[in-house]
């Protein structure tokens, strides 16, 4: 699918039908939507560019995510899709072409139609297909601090079962594990943004009047960074102290057993003596005897039960 956002008087408008591509005059945003080869290589010829292809776009090294050439500024960046099923990292390819913006994706992304809702609320704002790309990474940042957000207070939640609830701990550390690994996501995607940002405010062909814009954005990102380290600290604050309060219980469990293998051993050892077959052991021939055998059992395990209380062992 692919979308044509044009400029026309204070309005942004749309078209759909790539057909009129080369028609449409104040041309600002053409979005790519898993588009089919007829479609990418219709925009190619009507638009004098060139697509790299999906192995290009999640290649990692600095020439592949950020180039220049012709005029033309190619970036690859990384943005997170967090959905009820899960969460998951997707390439989107742009475009800045003779202040035209071409961006290329596969699947559909809340971002993209969360910043068509704001160009609707605020189109004057947008002049050309540069201030489409700084609109649609404010609006991916804003997201990925929402993010943040709500595992800053998956965090808290979490605290707070720790110390107030008896909650499975299978289900803690997957909770634990899980959001390491989004906050651990979200700073990938955060690093890849700002390194790719970074060299967009380095090239000559980005226009200087937004590069001030560009900036307030490489801002907000660090301010996104340091947040995710403070929850990772959280997280690692957390995971040691759920693994502080396992080792307590096992130690407690532990030294139950230790207490009790120490209180029967006085009358094992008593009874083993009265069990011996010998014929002079005092008290075996006579009826008490069963009885005060017992009695030193019994006598023997208060005792030690008495020593462990007074050294507060127990």
């Amino acid at each position: 699918m692919v979308r044509i956002f044009y400029k026309d008087g204070r309005v942004i408008k749309r078209e759909n039908d790539i057909r009129e591509l080369g028609k449409i005059p104040n041309l600002v945003w053409v979005d790519l939507q898993s588009p089919s080869a007829e479609e990418e290589e219709w925009v190619e010829n009507k638009c004098n560019i060139s697509f790299q292809t999906p192995q290009e776009i999640v290649e990692i090294e600095s020439s592949s995510r950020f180039f220049e050439q012709n005029e033309t500024i190619n970036a690859n960046s990384n943005f997170l899709k967090i959905e009820r099923e899960g969460y998951e990292t997707y390439p989107v390819s742009f475009i800045l072409h003779q202040n035209v913006l071409f961006t290329y994706r596969r699947g559909d992304s809340k971002t993209f139609a969360d910043t068509v809702k704001k160009m609707k609320v605020s189109p004057d704002g947008i002049q050309g297909g540069v201030d489409f790309m700084l609109l649609l990474l404010e609006t991916r940042i804003e997201a990925d601090a929402d993010a943040l957000e709500g595992i800053s207070k998956d965090i808290s939640a979490i605290s707070k079962d720790l110390t107030h609830e008896q909650k499975t701990r299978q289900e803690v550390l997957i909770r634990i594990s899980g959001l390491q690994e989004i906050t651990m996501m979200l700073r990938e995607t955060s690093i890849d943004k700002q390194r790719v940002l970074s060299g967009i405010l380095r090239s000559q062909y980005f226009p200087e009047d937004r590069k001030e814009h560009l900036r307030i954005i490489l801002k907000d990102i660090n301010s996104l960074l340091e947040y995710t380290t403070f929850n990772f600290e959280r997280l690692e604050y957390l995971q040691n102290t759920f693994m502080g309060l396992i080792n307590l219980e096992q130690s407690q469990v532990i030294k139950i057993f230790t207490v009790v293998t120490i209180i029967f051993m006085p009358p094992t050892l008593i009874a083993g003596i009265f069990g011996m077959n010998y014929e002079h052991i005092p008290s075996t021939g006579e009826p008490w005897g069963f009885w005060l055998s017992l009695l030193l059992m019994v006598f023997s395990s208060l005792v030690v039960l008495w020593f462990f209380r007074r050294k507060k062992w127990i």
